[in-house]
């Protein structure tokens, strides 16, 4: 699998030029993205998140997870405050909701993001993007025993077809759990199940402070967490031998995916349900399919198109019952 990656600097550009055009027009871009319809927003993650899974697998190839985390949150969290305080805004939080700010940051970088990158050295960017789209069983399942929200017959069906998918994909190399492989595709579940809690706590804060002041207030916390350890692992990596596609890559996954992307999540979740929003995870397996087949050489296999369909089809269930 490693020799797939050994020349992706060719590609990444191609892919990347998202992230150059991004930085100087950034603030015309969020405050846009404030006005748009939701489904549009909607529309544009799922194309930002579904390149998030190829660029992680390219960049995962070189640079440790713990350095490209330690340098996304660094310039996520700078590039959120700047355009949060461009727009006139101010943080103030209530005493009260400090732990829940905490405990959501915690939850999306050193649970969620951390585990995702570590978990990508070892699979495949289409199998990290089909466990994502798994998000809206797992937010319904976690919804009901910790919300008491209720769930239908034909929900739970969706959820187990859904699950059944999951496994598929996740021992498509056969039940092992000494292979790396597996072992990836569990560091990606376990990521995925804290982005769905984080998804259900978020939705509250949301409520009370708005989309933007939300985002920045979990990017802090979340990287104000990690960032000892980021110092840590950075203080002997040396930082000369990463190349520009290491840092377009870096950018990509700072800007695009930290930024752009949790903003529209956390937008669409303030406009409409839940449920609604976690069910357009399902464009991301596809998406990122189409990208892996093209940049990374990726081959189909039937074990992940049995587990693919299933999946989509489980969690679309699910939103139907």
């Amino acid at each position: 699998m490693a020799a797939r990656f050994q020349n992706y600097e060719a590609n990444i550009p191609m892919l990347l030029f998202f992230s150059i055009w991004l930085l100087p027009t950034l603030r015309v871009i969020l405050t846009r993205i404030f006005r748009m319809n939701v489904y549009l927003a909607l529309l544009v993650q799922i194309l930002v998140s579904g390149g998030t899974h190829i660029v992680a697998k390219a960049v995962v190839g070189k640079v440790d997870p713990a350095i490209i985390l330690f340098l996304r949150t660094i310039i996520s969290v700078s590039a959120m405050t700047t355009i949060f305080f461009l727009r006139g805004k101010r943080l103030r939080i209530d005493r009260g909701d400090w732990g829940l700010f905490l405990l959501v940051g915690f939850l999306g970088v050193p649970i969620n993001q951390y585990l995702y990158l570590y978990g990508m050295k070892f699979t495949t960017a289409a199998n990290g993007a089909l466990l994502y789209a798994a998000t809206p069983s797992f937010v319904l399942l976690l919804s009901h025993f910790f919300l008491r929200e209720k769930i239908t017959g034909l929900k739970t069906c969706g959820i187990a077809l859904a699950f059944i998918g999951i496994s598929i994909v996740i021992f498509e190399k056969g039940v092992s759990f000494s292979s790396e492989y597996t072992f990836g595709n569990l560091m990606i579940l376990i990521a995925v199940i804290a982005w769905a809690f984080f998804t259900i706590l978020g939705k509250k804060l949301i409520v009370t402070y708005g989309a933007l002041s939300t985002t920045t207030g979990m990017m802090i916390c979340g990287t104000g967490l990690f960032l000892p350890f980021g110092i840590y692992f950075s203080a002997a990596f040396p930082f000369s031998e990463l190349n520009a596609g290491d840092w377009m890559g870096i950018v990509y996954l700072s800007l695009g995916t930290s930024v752009l992307g949790y903003l529209l999540w956390y937008y669409a979740l303030s406009r409409i349900d839940t449920a609604k929003v976690a069910v357009f995870s399902n464009g991301q397996p596809i998406v990122a399919t189409i990208l892996a087949m093209i940049f990374l050489d990726y081959t189909i296999t039937g074990e992940f198109v049995v587990g693919c369909l299933m999946t989509i089809a489980g969690v679309s269930l699910s939103q139907l019952g």
